[in-house]
């Protein structure tokens, strides 16, 4: 048998090129949402307040992801994106003129505020764009053989920059203030949109151009419930976002039951991420796609594990680890799920299912962090965290029995059939 090279998607440079616009993109937008944050509660000093930015995030890119799911399956992929990036930067320089020091002054902070609002509801508008524009035309780059490998470096890259934007972007509002942060946002958005056209356009394979959108949406609900596989892979980790949300409660267990202070704090913050990044990289020498429906299984089910044993804790050091894990058991089933989609997804439906999956999944974050928050307050923090590790397991068990396709599912002959094919 071949041996598989573990930087075989590197190896083609549009690739490279990609994976640096979207370590650039999710780099400016976290770092960017975290600067919105400071800025509007130092506006408000109310913790509500930065409740309502997830709100106006959320609501537009779940109501609009159906929609622009149809839109990019007739669309062709390298312009949208460019297309979406470029608007993206409207938006960092609206917030980089909001911020300036002689407009934020006395007796215009309802007016930056409400300004930045709205600025983060158009945002979310564009999110619901940019997931399945970016799941489309990385389809496009690569051969169908090597998205396993691409699904392990483009979960890799996002890991990486959404962990130091972050990172960056505290201690740039600490170093040189929010404006100026915002304003290296600007650059980083525009230096993206740049490199995007180092990237050729690419075909559109939807036959169905200027199909009636109705049709269209039903199309991509209907291919996504009946395909049990993609429908087990997006429910599993739906469920595990919405129940297994422990990192919204985080300053509760620093604080309150760990008392670890700040810094302990950011090494629990931070422990999942490396989890999930180092297990990323190991899977691009290690191949997941034999028996991956079970591997995706058991890697949920160990997640839910490691949640229950973060409840349970109240020492510092296995609270770390059981972090640590539920990233490395995360990273897996991250990895196998792209895979899935990839590779059971038809190229003209790309658009569709990305957005079906952004609706699933990115709606699950925002409904985690406030089913975490009020079983916290209903259940007290450490009886809502083992509840959401439970509801987990239960969720895999029950998927195990009553979706046998997804738990026999082996992509080994679907990778090797696109080898073949190619």
């Amino acid at each position: 048998m071949e041996k598989k090279d573990p930087y075989a998607s590197l190896r083609i440079r549009e690739f490279n090129i990609f994976l640096l616009v979207r370590f650039l993109l999710v780099f400016a937008w976290s770092m960017q949402f975290i600067i919105i944050e400071w800025q509007v509660y130092s506006i408000t000093k109310d913790p509500w307040s930065l409740g309502l930015i997830g709100a106006f995030e959320f609501i537009p890119a779940f109501s609009m992801a159906l929609f622009a799911g149809h839109i990019v399956d007739q669309r062709e992929k390298r312009n949208l994106l460019a297309l979406c990036i470029a608007l993206f930067s409207l938006i960092s320089f609206g917030l980089f003129f909001l911020t300036q020091p002689d407009f934020v002054k006395e007796g215009h902070s309802k007016t930056v505020l409400y300004a930045m609002y709205a600025l983060v509801f158009f945002g979310g508008l564009l999110r619901s764009f940019f997931g399945p524009t970016i799941f489309s035309l990385v389809a496009l780059i690569v051969p169908k053989k090597l998205y396993p490998n691409a699904a392990t470096w483009s979960s890799t890259t996002w890991q990486i920059a959404g962990v130091l934007g972050p990172a960056f972007a505290g201690y740039s509002i600490s170093l040189i203030g929010v404006s100026s942060s915002l304003s290296i946002v600007f650059g980083l958005v525009v230096f993206s949109f740049l490199m995007m056209f180092f990237i050729k356009k690419k075909p559109i394979l939807n036959t169905k151009k200027g199909e009636p959108i109705s049709k269209s949406l039903v199309e991509g609900i209907s291919f996504v419930f009946k395909t049990k596989s993609i429908l087990g892979a997006i429910t599993l980790d739906m469920i595990s976002v919405l129940f297994g949300g422990a990192i919204a409660l985080l300053p509760v267990f620093a604080q309150d039951i760990l008392k670890v202070g700040a810094e302990g704090f950011g090494a629990l913050r931070a422990a999942p991420a490396i989890g999930a990044f180092l297990t990323m990289l190991i899977t691009a020498y290690i191949p997941i796609s034999k028996n991956a429906g079970m591997k995706l299984l058991m890697a949920i089910f160990g997640f839910g594990i490691c949640i229950i044993v973060f409840g349970l804790s109240t020492s510092f050091i296995i609270s770390l680890i059981a972090l640590f894990f539920s990233g490395v058991t995360d990273g897996v089933s991250m990895v196998i799920r792209q895979t899935i989609l990839q590779l059971k997804t038809p190229d003209h439906m790309r658009g569709r299912v990305a957005a079906v999956n952004s609706m699933f999944v990115g709606s699950s974050n925002e409904l985690g962090a406030l089913e975490s928050g009020l079983t916290a307050k209903l259940m007290g923090t450490v009886t809502a965290v083992v509840f959401g590790g439970t509801m987990t397991l239960i969720t895999v068990m029950t998927t195990g029995i009553l979706n046998p396709t997804l738990r026999k599912l082996d992509l080994t002959k679907d990778l090797e059939e696109h080898e073949k094919a190619e």
